[in-house]
Order: C-alpha cells, then sequence, then structure tokens
C-alpha cells in the first residue's frame, strides 16, 4: 500500500497549493526550491513497494527485506561492498552500517534490540533523525511505531508516522551508489502553525573509538573577527582526558568507564569521522556560511559516555510553514585498514583528513 504521505502529497490540495515548498541545503545554496506538480507525478510513477525478497535497484544494488536483532522487518541495501540495515518495526532507524561480513560502525544497544511499541524513548542504536533544538519533551517522542517503506527509484524511503504532539513527520531516504551512502533527511510539518527547527541527523557509533572534527579554517582578511563557534554542554569538563584540543582538529574519544560529554563547534570544512581499529567512518556535509545554525551556531556536535559516541551533524534553523519540509544531506563512506600512528594531528592529516577530503 501507498504510504499516507505520498497520497498527501498527490491530493488535489497539495497539488494546486502554493505552500508546497521544499527547503534544501543540498539542492539549492539559498536553501529553497518549488516543488511542481510534474515532479510530483513523476514521484508517484517511481514508488515501487518492497514485498519479501529482493527488490530490484537502479544501478546494481540490491534491496531485500530481512530480519535483525530480533525485528521481522528490516530492510538490507548492498552494493556487494558495503551494507546498511534500516528497521521499519520501530523509527526510522538505521541499526548497522558496514562492509559486507565485517563489523559494524553503529552501537546497538542489546536489550532494546527487536523491541516495538510503548510510550517510552528508546534509544536503539544506529543513525536517526531529531529536529533541534533538543526539547523535553519534544526530542523525546517515542519512535516505537512501524514506518512506511517504500522503493523510489532506487533509492530506500523510510516513513514514519506523524508526531501528532508536534505536526512534524520524519523521513529518511538512503541512496548507495558511486561509492559512497547518500542520506536524505526529511522533516515536513505537517501541523497548523509554523515551527522553527533545524535537521538533526544523529549516528551512534560502536564503543572504543576517536571522533575527529576539523576546525574551521576562513576568517577575516585581517583576522578581527572571531572564526569558531564552541559549545560547551554543563556537564562537560574542558581537562576530560576524552578530548584533545588541538590547533586544526578536536577529538574525542569514547571510554566505557566515563560518563557523559558533549561539544559543538561550527566546523566549516564539510565533514567529521569516526575511527574505531582500523575502520574509519567518514559523514560529509554541505556547510552553509550565510545561514544560522542551533546550539549557538553548531553544524557539528559530539556526545559521548560510557555506551557509546554519537557523531551529529545539523543543518540551518528555519521556519518552517505548514505545508513546507526542509532536507539535510549527508553522504557516509568507510574505508577499511586505516591505522592512526598516535593522535598527532601529523598523523590525522596523513589518516583521516586525506580520506575525507579525496571524496565528495
Amino acid at each position: 500500500m501507498m504510504s499516507d504521505d505520498v497520497l498527501d502529497r498527490l491530493s488535489p490540495a497539495a497539488l494546486g497549493s502554493s505552500d508546497a515548498l521544499e527547503r534544501s541545503d543540498m539542492d539549492d545554496p539559498t536553501g529553497r526550491f518549488w516543488s511542481s506538480a510534474g515532479g510530483l507525478f513523476n514521484l508517484l510513477n517511481d514508488y515501487v513497494p518492497v514485498i519479501d525478497g529482493t527488490a530490484s535497484a537502479k544501478g546494481g544494488n540490491m534491496i531485500e527485506k530481512v530480519a535483525y536483532g530480533g525485528w521481522p522487518d528490516c530492510y538490507r541495501v548492498s552494493d556487494g561492498k558495503w551494507e546498511l540495515i534500516v528497521v521499519s518495526d520501530v523509527g526510522p532507524r538505521a541499526i548497522r552500517f558496514g562492509f559486507v561480513g565485517g563489523d559494524n560502525v553503529f552501537c546497538e544497544f542489546e536489550e532494546l534490540l527487536g523491541l516495538s511499541g510503548g510510550s517510552e524513548w528508546r534509544v536503539y542504536g544506529g543513525h536517526r533523525l531529531w529536529h533541534s533544538p533538543e526539547a523535553m519533551p519534544r526530542s523525546y517522542i517515542p519512535d516505537n511505531k512501524p514506518a512506511d517503506v517504500v522503493v523510489e527509484g532506487g533509492e530506500l524511503r523510510v516513513i514514519q508516522p506523524l508526531e501528532t504532539e508536534t505536526g512534524i513527520r520524519k523521513e529518511m531516504l538512503f541512496a548507495l551508489a558511486q561509492g559512497r551512502l547518500t542520506v536524505t533527511h526529511v522533516l515536513r510539518n505537517r501541523g497548523v502553525w509554523p515551527v522553527t527547527l533545524a535537521p538533526w541527523a544523529l549516528s551512534v557509533m560502536a564503543p572504543g573509538g576517536m571522533g575527529i572534527i576539523p576546525q574551521p579554517t576562513t576568517h577575516h582578511p585581517d583576522n578581527l573577527l572571531p572564526n569558531r563557534t564552541l559549545a560547551l554542554w554543563p556537564y562537560t569538563d574542558m581537562s576530560d582526558e576524552r578530548l584533545r584540543w588541538g590547533a586544526r582538529y578536536i577529538s574525542m574519544r569514547q571510554d566505557t568507564s566515563a560518563g557523559p560529554a558533549k561539544i559543538g563547534l561550527n566546523a566549516d570544512d564539510g565533514w567529521l569521522a569516526y575511527l574505531n581499529k582500523d575502520l574509519l567512518f567518514v559523514k560529509r556535509f554541505n556547510y552553509q556560511p550565510c545561514c544560522g545554525y542551533p546550539d549557538g551556531g553548531c553544524s557539528v556536535e559530539m556526545y559521548t559516555n560510557e555506551r557509546m559516541l554519537e557523531l551529529e551533524t545539523l543543518g540551518p534553523l528555519t521556519s518552517l510553514e505548514p505545508g513546507e519540509s526542509v532536507k539535510h544531506v549527508e553522504r557516509w563512506y568507510l574505508f577499511a585498514d586505516v591505522t592512526l600512528e598516535d593522535e598527532s594531528e601529523e598523523a590525522i592529516d596523513q589518516a583521516v583528513r586525506s580520506r575525507a577530503t579525496s571524496v565528495e
């Protein structure tokens, strides 16, 4: 069955409305473009339901329905080298990403795997979509219900039921092609009043690794103005040994014996990374220097505790009118056999930055 969201966008009201504005931080530098009725009809033609077994996808990739972690309705996307597993019983959540047969770069909370339903929010692990700024209870509305799943022109689209408390509907699109996994995060305002928010993409990384953020490099020609914003949460100790404040990078180690810490930065280089053993995970995104970001101007954030480390990217703050949507796009990459000789900035240049900046 076609999802309610698709039907919503193909309704006469949606097709005839001048409010069908969609804002994007990738497709348009200004963050805005108009969706046409013709595009919506093409959208209808592109939607193919996924059934048990393998669904055809563009580029020779495989999309198939599988069971994983006690959830019966998961979807595996693979190009034969990498594999992604997305849960639809809850979420949407991408619960696994890694080389086929290799380690999962994401953390899985084993005591929560396979659970669904209930009124409490659960972290589960993997990758999720929130809307910033963080607030209680808005950020912690449970995502424990099944999500709709469709294949759209070779992409896997996962659509969360409407958050009735906020009027926001979350979607994630996954497209594996040309040596990268593109993850498009969409927030749609289905409510009756404007909502000020920013897309917030959070990857819960497996324990034992190190997160790396490049410091901003753009600056005033005469160095008269500051060029970076650093945000510290109240429970963050700047003398924490897990944090390394370098000249070109800020790194954070995950330690299974230490409590919470969180930092944020206006990273303008458009990437951040996580190195665990010899597996390097890189997230790239488009930074918009002329836009206001949440949490005092943060485009990236890292949070850690004794269980995991989160790599987080954020889109600019926007006032989302009823009927509007906003996108935030990440491009994911994996690199194997990456060795960091030490934690010096020269070693990070050679092992991490060289790979992160070799891709788009």
